[in-house]
């Protein structure tokens, strides 16, 4: 063990305004010590990948001494509990204070809350810059959905933001975080510059896909990476992140936000100006395009196999992943060799494990549940499969990722067949129907509870044209009309029309 000792720590949760509140047993990962290296070095790790490419680089590019502390991590949902954060923090701080540090890696999400604080994120990068000093570089890796505020800016040294909607490039950017660390090792010194607009785009319209049919998010990147490798900025970017926030977080600080890193501030600055304008330009461009319920079933019973994604309850921004809307419409209407995925209902998968293959129940949904949106109903159905929900992610997001989603079932209500599981995950990987030997292929119609990351995993069987973003209700609706809203920043689009931006100057 010999070379720079870099502290490695995170905290990685989408936190929805509107769920329930997160405590501990929420946090699916929490790895501490040996335990963060032995998984980040593992063929299929439980965290996310932005850890696994970042060791795999620093060892690739020398010696070093990992000091392991904390990695927190859990699905979207609401805010965290304040005493278990603060649990958290004492932890970091206390393994931030062991010894004398070269650097720090921080894995962070980027839109946390907590139930007494609306920036966690910040207060662990601010606690990391107070305890190793100004001289100690900090780099973190953040999610393209963050809601990045001035005291997150303020105490790194380097900003990493994913580059990809679905989330495709997480090991690319730790990879990244790698190699900037060890310039930022070297002696080389860099700026930070953020630009927000008051712009808040619903989930749907940030797909970065070439293939998505309008992506102004994409060209705002595309735009942004041309500009960094031509005068006067080629040489002196280290880093573009284009940030579309995540709305459902409702805070002062949210909004499409431009960070850029540099080795010199003005040219930090003037590209994030450059990319901010090429968002503003895009700015009538960034709303929600949904199909009512109503029409996706008429879709559903029409040729071409289509996919539906249920963008209002995807637990990928909170939701419960276990409204009925979609499902009744559906099983009422009489579709067809359907498949849908995955409804998170513990106690419906443990009946079906009790009942068996073949068996037939009463399916009982959310009789757990007292959301608002997650209704209980009931209907007669068919135990066709059980798994004990732990398999390996395929494509997209989760490909080569270790997965869990405890006891699952799959259960076949007339032409449906619905997988349920007991742990609540988006469905984004075709594995969540194929280990249970459902075959995709054959199905007239998918529905999946996810927002958009299920496009890297099904696009193998569904191309744009046949993707449905339809509009159902839930905790992450995008009907932003409908959502009371007490710390979004106003006015701003597309919820107000009268709404302006200039430019800001530069400040040496």
């Amino acid at each position: 063990m010999n070379g720079p000792k870099i502290a490695v720590l995170g905290f990685s949760i989408e936190c929805n305004r509107f769920a329930p509140v997160a405590h501990d047993h929420d946090f699916h990962i929490l790895q501490r010590g040996a335990a963060i290296v032995a998984d980040a070095r593992a063929q299929t790790p439980r965290a996310l990948p932005e850890a696994k490419g970042f060791f795999a680089a620093m060892d690739a590019l020398g010696p070093w001494t990992p000091v392991p502390i904390l990695l927190a991590q859990a699905a979207p949902n609401g805010p965290v509990e304040q005493e278990f954060f603060d649990h958290m923090m004492g932890e970091w701080r206390q393994g931030l204070s062991a010894q004398k540090l070269d650097g720090v890696y921080l894995v962070l999400h980027g839109a946390g809350l907590a139930t007494g604080d609306d920036d966690p994120d910040g207060a662990l990068i601010a606690l990391a810059r107070e305890i190793v000093g100004q001289d100690v570089p900090i780099v973190a890796t953040l999610d393209l959905h963050a809601n990045i505020t001035a005291r997150m800016i303020a105490g790194l040294d380097a900003f990493i933001g994913y580059r990809t909607n679905p989330h495709l490039d997480m090991r690319e950017r730790g990879e990244e975080a790698a190699h900037v660390l060890r310039r930022l090792l070297a002696g080389e010194k860099m700026h930070v510059a953020r630009i927000r607009l008051p712009i808040v785009p619903p989930s749907t319209s940030q797909v970065t896909l070439n293939n998505h049919p309008d992506r102004p998010m994409g060209e705002m990147i595309d735009f942004g990476e041309q500009r960094m490798a031509a005068p006067p900025y080629a040489g002196r970017i280290v880093n573009l992140s284009v940030m579309g926030g995540f709305a459902h977080g409702d805070t002062a600080d949210n909004g499409l936000t431009v960070v850029v890193t540099a080795t010199e501030a003005r040219a930090a600055h003037g590209l994030a100006v450059d990319v901010a304008e090429a968002g503003w330009a895009r700015r009538h461009r960034f709303v929600a395009n949904l199909t009512s319920v109503e029409d996706a079933v008429a879709l559903a019973k029409s040729p071409p196999p289509r996919i539906f994604a249920d963008v209002g309850d995807n637990p990928g921004g909170g939701g419960r992943g276990n409204t009925q809307y979609i499902l009744r419409a559906f099983f009422q209407a009489g579709v067809e060799n359907c498949l849908i995925g995955a409804l998170y209902d513990p106690p419906l998968a443990a009946a079906a494990h009790a009942a068996g293959i073949g068996a037939s129940i009463t399916a009982r949904f959310n009789s757990a549940e007292d959301n608002r949106f997650s209704e209980k109903w009931q209907a007669p159905a068919t135990v066709v499969a059980l798994s004990d929900g732990k398999f390996i992610g395929r494509r997209g997001i989760f490909a080569g990722q270790a997965l869990d989603m405890g006891p699952t079932a799959a259960i076949r209500l007339g032409g449906i067949t619905v997988v349920v599981i007991s742990n609540r995950q988006q469905c984004a990987d075709p594995q969540f129907f194929e280990h249970l030997g459902i075959d995709i292929a054959k199905a007239d119609s998918v529905v999946v509870k996810s927002r958009g990351h299920f496009r890297g995993g099904f696009d193998e069987f569904f191309p744009a044209e046949r993707i449905i973003d339809v509009g159902a209700p839930g905790l992450t609706s995008l009907d932003f009309e409908s959502i009371p809203w007490t710390r979004l920043p106003r006015p701003v689009l597309p919820l107000d029309k009268e709404v302006s931006w200039t430019p800001p100057v530069f400040r040496a």
